[in-house]
């Protein structure tokens, strides 16, 4: 399959130039040596992705990067759906699954800045049904039977526990456990609210004691939740008044409602579908109640690529101010590390190297991980294939979009190499 970054770069400049000018003037590519990258570098990244795509691994990709302001690559390869051979295009529509976190935690942070919110507060306060929450304990008798004893929280989760993955709550589709199993036969395929989602994770034990241990979780969710209570109004509303329109956000929902967008929605390759125990990839096209803030939004190349630059910005982007640079630190800022009491659980996600923030990664470390980067960089990805991180200390964004499930983890660390390979200075 033949790139097609010309004709999307000119395309992608054109839908950026209609919404948001600053973002059109960033767009603007520099010769790779301006912004301290290697022409030959960047050409490996686009190389990498090529053979990716002509081997049958993914059906397609885009991918851009920007330091300082400036955007020194950017490409479009592929197909977006490999049954219609229609190509990859600027306009196309991405799940990216848990990349919505970031987005749900700047809300929740929003509320912070403003005294609406306190990270310490009890998510009972603003969830009632959490308040009597129990512990799932595992005990094995003596023929090695294993049962589940409910005792009770030692504290309270808190806000704070919600965004960094701290609180208890867990998922069912991976691992293993007694709770994750009562996960897995929790009914997540009906059409409700985030009122009730909340409460049915209520009503489950939680995997480990509040505050004790990071897992990944629904936590994001129930913070959706919790910012719908303390704004008195639906998730996507608050999205859209306090994040999406500011940031010309104008195509990131978390449903593509429009039935002449359906044919722009990406899709993985047809075996290419199952993220874990019961979990298929979604159709956005199918509208539900529920606004998932840990996994439910869809997104475009363009308009993922404001959001980041905002984090990298500082929290500012195109005139609009999200957060203060101080909040941004803060968010950016190891929450799991020495001192508070938090271990990383079994599944482990952000790897060796990286401690997690409020709603991303971060990296602790310039080695121990087996993927490079600097000391400070934030990053999430998202269960379908896409993936983003801000490297404050280089002034970089960096965002990539697919939908592949089985290839995403080995792409996301090959990318991080190329990247910081064909950097120069």
């Amino acid at each position: 399959m033949q790139a097609i970054s010309k004709r999307a770069f000119v395309a992608l400049s054109f839908v950026v130039l209609t919404s948001a000018p600053v973002l059109a003037d960033s767009l603007a590519k520099v010769a790779p040596e301006e912004a301290g990258f290697s022409q030959a570098g960047l050409a490996r990244v686009t190389a990498y992705l090529k053979n990716e795509i002509d081997t049958g691994k993914i059906p397609g990709a885009m991918m851009v990067i920007q330091r300082k302001g400036k955007t020194v690559y950017s490409e479009t390869l592929g197909v977006r759906d490999v049954s219609t051979k229609e190509p990859m295009t600027p306009d196309t529509i991405f799940r990216i699954y848990s990349m919505t976190k970031p987005i749900t935690t700047v809300a929740a942070m929003m509320f912070v800045e403003e005294g609406k919110l306190m990270l310490d507060e009890p998510v009972s306060k603003y969830i009632p049904s959490f308040k009597d929450t129990k512990v799932g304990v595992e005990k094995k008798d003596a023929e090695g039977k294993v049962t589940l004893d409910l005792v009770p929280q030692a504290r309270q989760m808190t806000v704070q526990d919600l965004m960094r993955h701290t609180s208890g709550i867990t998922y069912g589709f991976f691992g293993e456990g007694e709770v994750k199993k009562l996960y897995q036969k929790m009914p997540i395929a009906g059409d409700f609210d985030n009122v009730e989602f909340a409460d049915k994770i209520a009503a489950l034990p939680l995997v480990y004691q509040p505050g004790t241990t990071w897992d990944y979780s629904y936590s994001t969710d129930i913070l959706g939740r919790v910012v719908e209570v303390v704004a008195g109004k639906p998730l996507y509303q608050v999205f859209k008044e306090r994040i999406f329109d500011p940031l010309g956000m104008s195509e990131t929902a978390f449903y593509v409602t429009d039935t002449k967008k359906h044919p722009l929605v990406a899709e993985p390759l047809p075996s290419d579908r199952t993220i874990g125990a019961g979990a298929e990839v979604s159709d956005p096209r199918v509208v539900k109640k529920w606004e998932s803030g840990g996994g439910g939004l869809v997104s475009t190349m363009g308009d993922y690529l404001r959001f980041a630059t905002m984090l990298t910005n500082g929290g500012e982007f195109g005139g609009k101010r999200i957060l203060s640079p101080k909040t941004i630190a803060y968010m950016g800022a190891d929450h799991i590390g020495a001192g508070s009491g938090v271990v990383p659980g079994p599944y482990y996600l952000p790897g060796r190297g990286f401690g997690f923030g409020l709603g991303f990664a971060v990296r602790t470390a310039a080695g121990i991980s087996p993927v490079e980067g600097s000391v400070g960089d934030m990053s999430w990805s998202g269960a379908a294939g896409t993936t983003f991180w801000v490297d404050p200390k280089e002034e970089m964004t960096v965002v990539f979009m697919s939908q592949t499930v089985s290839q995403r983890t080995r792409i996301r660390a090959t990318l991080r190499n190329l990247v910081y390979g064909a950097m120069i200075k």
